[in-house]
């Protein structure tokens, strides 16, 4: 049962790759000035590490010879040596890039939206422009529901960790919920939940399965793209502004794969999500039973009484 299930699962992300083939271009698009914004809210940080990484090397160790063996010998300490972007600049731009990542999140659900209702405008340009419109129209109803379900999330961790995974999976379909069908508040979490009523562990599989794949892709391109853009950024820190030029492109890479992924598992979620809709619909509903009601009297003769 738990091999199909995983089957199962990959059927999803395959057919996640149909539906984006043909429509890269829109979601590239779409996503361009978010992932510039977020390369922008990154580069700082970035700037900053190298520019330490830098200092350490200058005032680090040197080689000496102990009989045999090499040790290492620090030069005498050096005077610290402030960051070039202090750190109430560095925490307000990691927040602006949490909103950005969500804001991105809603345009990558508007995109697929419009793929799944066959809406197409003439020009990829006019397509992306509609995208946004429909994306602004649901931005504060967006953050209230990321708002909501993040909150139910953080106090089940905070009870035990079981809860909320719970509250995590039950949850996981709100944003769907409101892209999709309309459903602003709590009725976006709450029709997540009713999705998930009697089916939780093979959905929570699929799930579980698309998370792993989407961590694991990050966690790789991740480590490639910081540690690539820290040996080339090294080279290139004495390069005055072409220094921070190599850093911004690496930074748009980066949020490149990052985002285009996040659109690729966006996909396979609303498969399941249609998939569990459908389901749904299927359901016998409970039969309305009509009581007989007693036939009343003229209204005047009822007055008279």
């Amino acid at each position: 049962m738990v091999s199909g299930r995983l089957k199962g699962s990959f059927i999803y992300l395959a057919n996640a790759v149909h539906d984006m083939t043909g429509n890269w271009t829109v979601i590239g698009l779409a996503l361009a000035p978010m992932v510039l914004a977020a390369s922008l809210c990154l580069l700082p940080d970035a700037l900053n590490l190298q520019h330490q990484l830098l200092h350490t090397f200058e005032s680090g160790t040197h080689s000496v010879s102990i009989g045999w063996h090499l040790a290492q010998a620090p030069y005498p300490a050096a005077e610290a040596v402030p960051p070039l972007f202090p750190a109430w600049q560095i925490r307000l731009l990691e927040l602006l890039f949490a909103l950005i990542t969500f804001t991105a999140n809603l345009l990558v659900l508007c995109t697929l939206r419009r793929i799944q209702e066959g809406r197409r405008e003439a020009s990829p340009l006019n397509e992306t422009v509609a995208i946004y419109r429909q994306a602004i129209r649901l931005l504060p109803s967006f953050f209230w529901v990321a708002i909501l379900q993040l909150l139910a999330t953080v106090v089940g961790f905070v009870l035990l960790i079981v809860p909320g995974l719970l509250a995590f999976l039950w949850l996981y379909f709100t944003q769907y919920a409101l892209v999709f069908d309309d459903r602003r508040g709590w009725a976006a979490l709450l029709h997540s939940r009713e999705l998930m009523r009697g089916r939780f562990f093979p959905v929570g599989t699929r799930v579980g399965v698309f998370l792993a794949v989407w961590s694991g892709f990050n966690s790789w391109s991740s480590a490639v793209f910081v540690g690539a853009g820290f040996v080339l950024g090294f080279f290139a820190i004495t390069s005055g502004p072409f220094w921070a030029a190599i850093v911004l492109i690496f930074d748009i890479l980066w949020m490149c794969v990052t985002y285009g992924t996040t659109a690729f598992f966006y996909a396979a979620g609303l498969r399941l999500y249609q998939d569990l809709n459908g389901m749904m619909s299927q359901q016998p509903q409970p039969a309305v039973v009509e009581v007989p009601m007693p036939a009343t009297g003229p209204l005047s003769q009822q007055m008279q009484a």
